[in-house]
């Protein structure tokens, strides 16, 4: 009877992490964000620093250079995707993101959220790729070149490699 009970505990123990093996996503799903993320112990946790946008046109000068919000939010977050493939990641791997918007000369110096809500949802809850992360969005003063409106870092995590 000691060695069934044994059994039974050992089988639990073994049974029981397989249940929560998976990474779990909440809230509305017809946000464009998850509300909340919860990453289960032994994943592989990457760091991506924050990305600002490649030059569109090294002629031009200004926001011009960089293109506006939507495209430099395009090119931003491809150039996330091309640091977490060098760690073995995807886009659908991404469970936080910070963004950073510079307040847009063309909108009175506001933040075009609409714009770089436009180019996000192109990566993200689609059906091609439906994870969304959780997101904070926040408008500073500048960030390091004159014409960038947009900096994102992330953090992804993935179940590790065997």
């Amino acid at each position: 009877m000691k060695r069934l009970a044994l059994a039974l505990v050992a089988t639990a123990a073994v049974s029981t992490p397989a249940l929560a093996q998976e990474i779990v996503r909440g809230g509305d799903p017809k946000s464009a964000i998850a509300s909340v993320v919860t990453v289960p112990a032994g994943y592989d946790t990457i760091y991506v620093s924050g990305m600002t946008p490649p030059v569109v046109d090294a002629k031009a000068t200004g926001v011009a250079k960089f293109g506006d919000t939507k495209t430099q939010t395009i090119g931003v977050i491809k150039r996330l995707e091309d640091a977490l493939k060098s760690q073995g990641a995807t886009l659908s791997d991404v469970v936080m993101m910070r963004v950073l918007l510079v307040g847009d000369p063309a909108k009175e110096g506001k933040m075009d959220f609409a714009g770089m809500m436009e180019g996000y949802k192109t990566f993200f809850g689609t059906a091609e790729q439906p994870n969304k992360p959780s997101r904070i969005t926040s408008q500073v003063t500048a960030l390091v070149a004159d014409g960038m409106l947009v900096e994102i870092e992330v953090q992804a995590a993935r179940k590790p490699k065997k």
